[in-house]
């Protein structure tokens, strides 16, 4: 497994996997790696020849308040885990590598419509600096497939839109969220809860399952079931940020005669932000 910080060496090296016909995925992610991101790994080389793992805490994507500094870094640690995965090569570039001009300077991406609702509505400015870094990672790996985990539903959705409005030769893989036996997502921002939390947090789960049941045997009053599950977040111990029901194609509300919604969720538990989803077929 290679792990290189510079984007003239990673060309030099994805040239060489080019002359030779081979296949390449990509799965990016900000490191503090679990179970969930070596997922995507072993999907991605069922994808391709090579994969390529990215690690890059991106500044761009956290708001002022949010927890970029104390994001863990833990680049010695996810590479022992990725070498016993089938990852050909770790790129982990540092920001200045990434963005050399001042972060005010910087050439952006946005998605508008998508960008600015649920999570885009709390955390302004937040998928501006997601698209723009992914944009820049296929511009810098060059992928015939990325492989992204279904949690970050919205984050997945923007992605695609990116892609199509842009047109950026690359396929884009969404994988089933994974998920602790209780049914909390693995996330690593569960690495903030202390005991008593985590023993809380699957709350968030419990709660949409009980609403994707609701939804299925006929209720339609989406603005009662979102209510309804709010309060059970809080009485659960959670601070929702939101519990909303939505289309899965767009994120809009649900109309009538719209059969794929999902459910998405935003709660704080302590100082944890924990986001999740699940689609339901009505």
């Amino acid at each position: 497994m290679i792990t290189l910080h510079k984007v003239d060496q990673l060309r030099r090296q994805l040239s060489s996997w080019r002359l030779a016909g081979q296949r390449i995925a990509l799965v990016p992610t900000m490191g503090n790696l679990h179970v969930g991101h070596l997922r995507l790994v072993e999907r991605a080389k069922m994808l391709a020849d090579r994969v390529i793992v990215t690690i890059f805490v991106n500044p761009l994507q956290f708001g002022a308040g949010e927890d970029f500094a104390s994001y863990p870094r833990t680049l010695d640690e996810d590479r022992r885990k990725l070498a016993e995965y089938p990852t050909d090569l770790v790129f982990a570039p540092s920001v200045a590598e990434v963005y050399p001009r001042a972060q005010e300077e910087q050439t952006r991406v946005e998605v508008p419509g998508l960008s600015n609702i649920l999570c885009g509505q709390t955390r302004p400015g937040h998928f501006v600096g997601v698209a723009t870094v992914v944009c820049k990672l296929f511009n810098m790996t060059q992928p015939d497939v990325a492989v992204f985990g279904e949690k970050d539903f919205q984050q997945l959705l923007v992605i695609r839109r990116m892609v199509e409005d842009l047109q950026i030769p690359v396929e884009i893989v969404g994988m089933a969220t994974v998920r602790e036996p209780d049914g909390l997502a693995m996330s690593s921002r569960n690495g903030y809860l202390t005991p008593e939390q985590r023993a809380v947090a699957p709350a968030i789960y419990a709660v949409m399952s009980r609403i994707a049941e609701r939804l299925r045997a006929g209720e339609r009053d989406y603005a009662a079931l979102e209510s309804s599950a709010g309060r059970a977040l809080q009485d659960a111990g959670l601070r929702p940020d939101y519990f909303q029901i939505r289309r899965v194609e767009d994120l809009l509300p649900p109309g009538g005669d719209d059969k794929e919604l999902v459910i998405l969720v935003a709660a704080y538990l302590g100082s944890a932000r924990l986001i999740d989803n699940r689609t339901v077929t009505l």
